[in-house]
């Protein structure tokens, strides 16, 4: 039996068992998991990443785009999660499938691609060698 709506709870490891209905959320491990909600059983794990989902949590519910597309599964249930919400979209055929795939490989590789940014550094700057409002700063404080 699908659902229509689902609660969501914080963990800090998923349990052995997943209820039915319960969107559970780690964010130590960065993904969520739930049961299927067409009903079918089916252990969907979502993994939280800069190319593929993400969650929104307003302080009294959770979210996760893009939408959950369960093609590897029999029942190959398609559906959105919005604020405890199930929106269930419409079937999508094979070609539909391959397509949505090939773009999600390419926004990886262009993600994976992109250089890297300007590293952090570790040790503090001197004031000696920091920019001029580092300067500014130790002169206004007289050192």
């Amino acid at each position: 039996m699908s659902r229509d709506s689902y609660s969501h709870k914080f963990v800090k490891a998923f349990p052995d068992k997943l209820d039915d209905g319960i969107l559970y959320i780690s964010v130590d491990f960065g993904t969520a998991a739930h049961r299927c909600f067409c009903g079918c059983g089916q252990e969907v794990y979502t993994r939280f990443s800069p190319h593929d989902w993400f969650m929104i949590f307003d302080g009294e519910t959770v979210s996760i785009k893009p939408s959950i597309g369960n093609w590897s599964f029999r029942c190959r249930s398609h559906y959105w999660l919005e604020k405890g919400n199930v929106l269930w979209a419409g079937a999508m055929s094979q070609e539909k499938i391959e397509m949505g795939r090939q773009r999600d490989r390419q926004r990886k590789e262009r993600h994976f691609s992109a250089p890297a940014s300007t590293p952090v550094r570790s040790e503090p700057v001197p004031a000696t060698q920091g920019g001029w409002f580092t300067k500014f700063t130790n002169w206004l404080l007289g050192r």
